[in-house]
């Protein structure tokens, strides 16, 4: 899930490479980044047995960004009416090209953006920051301005270090984005976790082994997912606290039937439909014919539609306006009432409040979210309640829709971690 609104418009955030965007170029444009700490991945793929024989987490590449002090830290938050009240550092940004496995525990490698503060003390806390969806490689952390690489900044401006994995698939990884694979998602977050501790000591910023997780949307769940990760202890890494904003939690009880009873906002559910079926296709068999599921003409083009290489506002444009225009009546009563592979699917994915964390937890929503309704959250707190857990569920309000809840929660999250250190 991704910001999808900034007023009523559902296509604002992906048309916000108008004038924002034109404003953070701005900011960001015209630095120069120094030579690489190792050879430049920006899109090539290590051999199959250099990365076989890079163990997990291990570093592969480190590549230079971007470099701001704090006033244009400020100036590229405001964009887009980020409170820049807990900035207190410049920043510098790495993307990273890291060893990790895909789905089905082969040997690959994946990027991400490792941000650190210019000040603050010599060793520092490690926040992971996971990112909503995008559909576009270069709307990952690592590959571009905007929201995804804005957070990460936002955090390490505070003092932190910074993890921001771009996921597989996305940013300079090779192959499809497994997109809303949670498990995959984790393995790429931890090893993330893993390269920039190895980078951040090689740049003489240390960090500790405590995590502040936190993400947003799709990143909500994964954080989730990745905290109860951390918490068995077998990476060498401790969580310290979790703060998902606006995650799809309860995927079977709130995401799939605010889709067909109108809760999520229609355009949105087809977006999200189209990108989760056609990439969970790679992984169950839901379908041997596009025709199967999507009505013509999107079933000639929608699983292209995906590719890594087109605009999200295109994507939309290609698709339909509603659900029941883009499925076939059989596949319009599986989401419904989902069953068999579709609903194994679904099972695979859901349930990442199903835990009792040791860390503080708080849960971030807005009652006007119509992307991922709010629903979803308190969901996860009653899963976390039934463990023994309270975790609060801060509600930005009525008027705030997906995007307002990402712009509010965020900085709340910055001062609640401040608040946990």
């Amino acid at each position: 899930m991704t910001i999808t609104q900034h007023s009523k418009q559902w296509h604002r955030p992906w048309l916000r490479r108008g004038a924002a965007a034109v404003a953070l170029a701005a900011v960001l444009g015209g630095i120069a980044a120094p030579a690489a700490l190792a050879a430049p991945a920006a899109r090539a793929t290590p051999s199959t047995a250099a990365t076989a024989a890079t163990a997990r987490g291990g570093l592969v590449s480190v590549v230079p960004l971007d470099t701001l002090d704090r006033d244009q830290v400020v100036a590229a938050l405001g964009t887009l009416g980020i409170d820049p009240g807990t900035v207190r550092y410049g920043v510098r940004a790495y993307r990273l090209t890291y060893a990790t496995v895909d789905p089905q525990g082969r040997p690959t490698t994946a990027t991400g953006l490792l941000v650190l503060p210019r000040g603050g003390p010599h060793r520092l806390d490690l926040v992971s920051d996971t990112h909503g969806t995008v559909a576009t490689r270069d709307e990952a952390p690592s590959g571009g301005a905007g929201y995804n690489r804005l957070t990460p900044y936002l955090h390490a401006s505070a003092g932190r270090a910074v993890a921001a994995p771009d996921y597989l698939g996305l940013g300079g990884g090779p192959g499809s984005h497994p997109y809303m694979d949670t498990r995959s998602a984790v393995t790429a977050s931890v090893d993330m976790l893993k390269a920039a501790r190895t980078a951040a000591d090689r740049l003489g910023r240390p960090v500790g082994r405590d995590v502040y997780a936190t993400g947003f949307s799709q990143g909500g769940q994964v954080a989730m997912a990745l905290g109860r990760e951390l918490s068995r202890g077998r990476d060498g890494l401790r969580l310290r606290a979790l703060a998902p904003m606006a995650g799809p939690h309860d995927l079977l009880g709130t995401q799939f039937p605010g889709i067909t009873d109108g809760r999520v906002d229609p355009r949105v559910a087809v977006f999200y439909l189209s990108y989760f079926l056609t990439a969970q296709n790679r992984l169950h068999p839901l379908y041997k014919d596009p025709a199967e599921v999507f009505r013509a003409p999107y079933a000639q083009a929608v699983e292209g539609l995906f590719d890594g290489s087109r605009q999200s506002q295109d994507i939309v444009a290609a698709l339909p306006a509603t659900p029941q225009e883009l499925l076939t009546p059989q596949w319009a009563e599986n989401v419904r009432n989902p069953r068999g592979d579709l609903l194994e699917a679904v099972r695979d994915n859901d349930g990442v409040c199903d835990w009792k964390p040791a860390a503080p937890v708080r849960l971030y929503a807005g009652t006007g979210d119509t992307d991922v309704p709010i629903a979803n959250s308190r969901a996860c707190a009653a899963d976390l309640a039934r463990h023994g857990v309270r975790a609060k569920v801060v509600d930005q309000g009525p008027d705030a829709d997906h995007t307002a809840t990402a712009v509010r929660s965020a900085p709340e999250v910055v001062r609640w971690f401040d608040s946990v250190r």
